[in-house]
């Protein structure tokens, strides 16, 4: 098959055939479904995306700890899958999602509670 047929089943087709990078990970945001607020971004492998799946809970891969994790499994703020939605060239999940309490490890609603100004200074926005 050629480069322009995978693409083309890639981009256009029914099949889930997601394209790692060269990591085998996907990047994934977390969007409340209800509020269509951004709550977090993480990354995702084949495992990590067959238990979300699975469990109906978010599961990711930790770069840092080299390791799958669920969203929540020591605060129990489990983010619950409503549905997870593709990019056009499936190399990036959207998790339409239930949170469970604040998304972000730091306590605050998201994980995007601050924004850059213009002094290049960080400015709180979010609780």
């Amino acid at each position: 098959m050629s480069q322009s047929e995978d693409a083309a089943r890639r981009e256009q087709g029914a099949e889930f055939l997601p394209r790692f990078d060269a990591n085998g990970l996907l990047t994934a945001v977390a969007v409340d479904h209800r509020t269509g607020e951004l709550l977090m971004l993480a990354h995702m492998n084949s495992q990590a995306i067959a238990k979300t799946q699975e469990t109906g809970f978010a599961h990711f891969f930790s770069r840092s700890r080299g390791k799958l994790w669920m969203k929540g499994e020591t605060s129990g703020h489990v983010l619950k899958i409503i549905e997870i939605r593709v990019d056009c060239d499936q190399d990036a999940l959207e998790l339409r999602v239930e949170p469970a309490g604040p998304a972000c490890h730091t306590m605050a609603r998201t994980c995007f509670y601050r924004r850059l100004n213009k002094d290049r200074n960080l400015e709180r926005i979010a609780d």
